[in-house]
């Protein structure tokens, strides 16, 4: 299908080269003050998981600033909010613990990388320090920290994302409910499908 493919770590860098020596010293074992400042800041992150087969997902993880709980220096929890149940992170989890996060401040062009492996956990106290109008999460998603470290702003400089000028106009996509209508041949009425969305937005986000 394609001319070329690269194949090996050598031909790679030959092409683009190696990390300058403050890429490279970036990374740290742990939470220092400026980590720790930017996840209380943060009220969205990527989880990034493999199952045991090797098969990927990434996964939007969403709450209050600061939903992310710091345990320790090498330690991080999140809750696990109610959704669609698929549980594909989860369960990516349960066979391969090792797991990639990339957390975002709005506004703020550089992200945040942390890298580790996950366990899933029911202490009840965690849970307890994660309740929202008095409703716990059933689980929580602990994080081991092997590795952490700031990423520069080039991606969001290129994609303009924090610019709401260069955004796409109201509807300029379907709405979730039209897309799945189409998508899966339903019967019911995209409009029918988009008021059941929205009533499950309002009873079900804890």
């Amino acid at each position: 299908m394609f001319d070329h493919v690269v194949t090996s770590v050598g031909e790679l860098r030959d092409l683009l080269g190696e990390p300058g020596p403050t890429t490279s010293a970036k990374s740290l074992p742990g939470l220092d003050p400026h980590s720790r400042a930017f996840l209380a800041l943060s009220p969205f992150a990527l989880l990034a998981t493999s199952g045991a087969d090797g098969t990927c997902d990434v996964s939007p993880r969403g709450d209050a600033a600061g939903f992310v709980r710091v345990l320790d220096d090498n330690t991080v929890a999140l809750p696990e909010r109610p959704g669609n149940r698929r549980l594909d992170s989860l369960v990516n989890v349960l066979g391969n613990p090792h797991v990639g996060l990339l957390f975002l401040v709005p506004g703020v062009r550089e992200t945040l990388r942390l890298n580790g492996t996950a366990s899933i956990v029911r202490d009840p106290a965690l849970l307890a320090s994660f309740a929202v109008d008095g409703r716990e999460p059933l689980v929580a998603l602990a994080v081991r920290v092997e590795e952490v470290f700031l990423h520069c702003q080039k991606a969001f400089r290129r994609s303009a994302l924090w610019r709401p000028e260069t955004w796409p106009a109201p509807g300029a996509l379907p709405t979730l409910g039209r897309m799945l209508v189409d998508q899966l041949a339903l019967e019911q009425t995209a409009e029918d499908l988009d008021a059941e969305l929205e009533e499950d937005y309002a009873g079900h986000l804890y």
